[in-house]
């Protein structure tokens, strides 16, 4: 059973723009944080951005700047607007929902930036 799909991923050229969307099932209920991750080939799965119920971000260093991490709770999603797209962002990005004592992963979507 699918709860979490992401979309909008593709390929861009460095510079450019993408924005990532996962939907989550409304089944998930009392979610207290939704993250995106990402894995590049080769590479530990990575935590890229958060955001938590109250509202307050999470954005690791090399994303600060460049990615916005924001949640519609009405309808179930959270975004990650990438802008200044860099190669070394190539990545599968997966979304997270966090409630207490449980996590869901969504089955992630591949992003390539091309130089």
């Amino acid at each position: 059973q699918v709860q979490l799909v992401e979309s909008g991923g593709g390929l861009v050229e460095a510079g450019g723009s993408l924005r990532l969307t996962c939907q989550s099932s409304p089944s998930i209920t009392n979610v207290y944080a939704m993250a995106w991750y990402r894995q590049a080939s080769g590479k530990q799965r990575e935590l890229v951005a958060r955001v938590h119920v109250s509202g307050g971000t999470y954005y690791a260093d090399s994303v600060k700047g460049r990615f916005t991490i924001s949640r519609d709770s009405a309808k179930n999603t959270v975004y990650l607007q990438m802008n200044s797209l860099k190669t070394e962002d190539t990545a599968v990005y997966y979304c997270k929902a966090d409630r207490v004592g449980q996590g869901y992963w969504g089955q992630g979507i591949q992003v390539t930036v091309s130089s």
